[in-house]
């Protein structure tokens, strides 16, 4: 259902929707301009795109992920090549694509008014599918057992006796989560709620695992999240291979990619000169005597038996001195990882994750780990049919749900003054989340509330509808923002803001919303020198992340008392949990009182002491 609803939106885009809004989406960029073509490390041939406007619209475009070209007439009519690239790196104004052929990439370089999109990505679901079919099919192995074990209600997960190893400087609920994992025969869930040290406390899991095993699967939904665990690995000491490329680049992320190492490898540059003496004997074509072809294509079929002999060379040293191998769920399906088995799987964000890629992974591993919060954001399904079918319930939600004895929850957090996290605590997860002695009480001024709901029921303000991907958007509560905004700047003082680095966050589930937000801010000469201190984004982009300050705009206001997806309150438990000592929240309280968790919050905002 979600496979053919995509597939007849992406249709749908292609042939209805203008190129200006597609780039507002994040799903285009245009116009663009090419620049040069090379063979890489792994002998693709890639082509260098650059676009120079719009660079305040985040894009959608990541490693992985199928794109086409376009060139757009004078009368505005487009033109689509009939060929697709894949993205093999992409970051705000420069992308490089593995292109298919050499063809292509003259016909493109040629083009004026020339466009690239994001394609249907057919292969993802493709391999999707797959897993399903494996995993439906598989008998008398481990895969069918996991499954019974994983799905089933019956089977009781299977725990080791093992004596339990100390870790001073976990607390107690991380450590019983570790020595959870280290007992765990076939699955084990640590679930953190916002700021308890989820990554910590499974970055020692794995590195207590890989004292028992040689090697582990490291996956997560997003490249994102698997270049943050990836990170944190590699700061352990932990010899990590990435599969893919980063989303961030820097010299220290870039170290640990298969690619870069597959670069630095002593036999790199042997196989770099057979790859070009190969490209530029096949040029030659067919001239010369018969005794001369033939002569060549002797030549080439040594060359060729004496690459691939290096790259399986290059490729097993790579792959044996890994400790980890870390890749998307998807990308767990690459031919470099054919054949490949598995001690353990660990799955980050797992709450993020469909069922169906994470079997992706699963059928490479003997038992399997997963770590995240499904009280906080769900995965993004666009169907909503789909949703409401139970696509939404994640293999982790089925699993922390049916197995219980299954669950670590972590109970300590580290990051928000107790009075932000106690809501949080009390309704998500039954109060057992504790603020640490070090933030209980933090704080940026003396007499300080720690949260502070802004109504604008009184205020006559009223939201618009502005398309489907965008959503909402409420002007006159973004403008009201802004104000209070300059107004907590000014009470705390502008020097001392940068001096110690106080840094904002502005937050909106909608995305219209936070468009305008972006302008406000970069058009105001208040807030210029703080602006590298502020991050504005919905609430879906501050998964992870944390700021001192938060602002939120909720945007509905409607007579009829609708919320729409704030509903979903796994997303407003993401935006509560990001500030450290101070949250704002603006929103209308007699459209959100209807519903009873923002009457709930409300009413404990204001009992608050101050």
């Amino acid at each position: 259902m979600e496979y053919e609803y995509e597939k007849e939106e992406f249709k749908r885009q292609t042939e209805t929707m203008g190129v200006a809004r597609k780039v507002k989406r994040g799903l285009c960029w245009y116009p663009v301009g090419t620049g040069r073509s090379y063979y890489n490390s792994l002998n693709q041939l890639v082509l260098v795109v650059n676009r120079s406007e719009d660079l305040d619209i985040e894009h959608n475009f990541e490693y992985g992920r199928p794109v086409c070209f376009f060139r757009q007439s004078a009368d505005g009519s487009l033109t689509y090549y009939n060929f697709t690239a894949t993205v093999s790196y992409a970051d705000e104004t420069r992308m490089v694509v593995v292109m298919p052929e050499t063809g292509s990439i003259v016909d493109v370089q040629a083009a004026e008014r020339l466009g690239v999109q994001l394609f249907f990505d057919e292969t993802s679901y493709r391999t999707m599918f797959e897993a399903l079919a494996d995993v439906l099919r598989a008998k008398g192995n481990r895969l069918a057992e996991l499954r019974d074990t994983l799905l089933g209600n019956n089977l009781k997960a299977g725990f080791r006796e093992l004596y339990p190893v100390r870790f001073p400087w976990l607390n107690t609920t991380q450590e019983h989560a570790v020595n959870r994992v280290l007992c765990a025969r076939d699955v084990a869930i640590v679930h953190g709620p916002p700021g308890t040290g989820k990554t910590t406390t499974l970055v020692e899991a794995i590195y207590e695992t890989l004292h028992r095993e040689p090697q582990v699967l490291v996956c997560a939904q997003s490249n994102m999240a698997v270049d943050w665990i990836s990170e944190k690995l590699v700061d352990r000491g932990v010899n990590v291979l990435r599969i893919g490329n980063p989303t961030r680049v820097n010299d220290k992320m870039l170290s640990f990619t298969y690619e870069h190492r597959f670069e630095s490898h002593p036999s790199y540059p042997e196989l770099w000169s057979i790859r070009k003496e190969l490209r530029q004997l096949g040029g030659q074509g067919r001239r010369g005597s018969y005794s001369e072809r033939e002569a060549l294509r002797n030549r080439m079929s040594r060359l060729r038996d004496r690459a691939t002999a290096l790259e399986l060379q290059i490729n097993t040293e790579l792959f044996d001195s890994a400790h980890v191998i870390a890749s998307t769920l998807v990308s767990s399906n690459h031919r470099l990882l054919g054949g490949r088995r598995f001690g353990t799987l660990f799955i980050d964000e797992a709450a993020q994750a469909l069922e169906a890629a994470c079997w992706i992974a699963i059928r490479k591993a003997d038992r399997v780990v997963l770590a995240g919060d499904h009280c906080q954001l769900p995965p993004t399904i666009k169907c909503y049919d789909a949703a409401r079918g139970g696509l939404d319930c994640t293999l982790m939600e089925k699993i922390a749900s049916n197995k219980p004895a299954c669950v670590s929850l972590l109970k300590m957090q580290y990051r928000m003054h107790e009075a932000i996290m106690r809501f949080s605590s009390q309704w998500f997860y039954d109060n057992q989340v504790e603020a640490a002695p070090d933030v209980k009480h933090r704080g940026i001024l003396d007499w300080d509330r720690p949260i502070t709901w802004i109504d604008t029921s009184e205020m006559e303000f009223k939201e618009e509808f502005v398309g489907d991907s965008f959503g909402r958007i409420n002007k006159s509560e973004a403008d009201l923002l802004i104000d209070k905004l300059q107004a907590y700047i000014e009470r705390i003082g502008g020097q001392r803001i940068l001096d110690e680095r106080i840094d904002f966050a502005i937050i909106s589930p909608y995305k219209a919303q936070v468009q305008y937000l972006r302008g406000k801010v970069k058009n105001s000469a208040t807030l210029r020198p703080y602006r590298h201190l502020f991050t504005i984004n919905t609430v879906d982009g501050f998964q992870g992340q944390e700021r001192d300050v938060v602002f939120i705009s909720l945007v509905r206001a409607n007579e009829q008392g609708q919320i729409g997806f704030l509903g979903d309150l796994r997303r407003m438990n993401v935006a509560m949990t990001r500030a450290r000592m101070k949250l704002v929240i603006l929103g209308e309280a007699a459209t959100l009182s209807h519903h009873p968790f923002y009457k709930t919050l409300i009413h404990y905002i204001n009992t608050l002491d101050t």
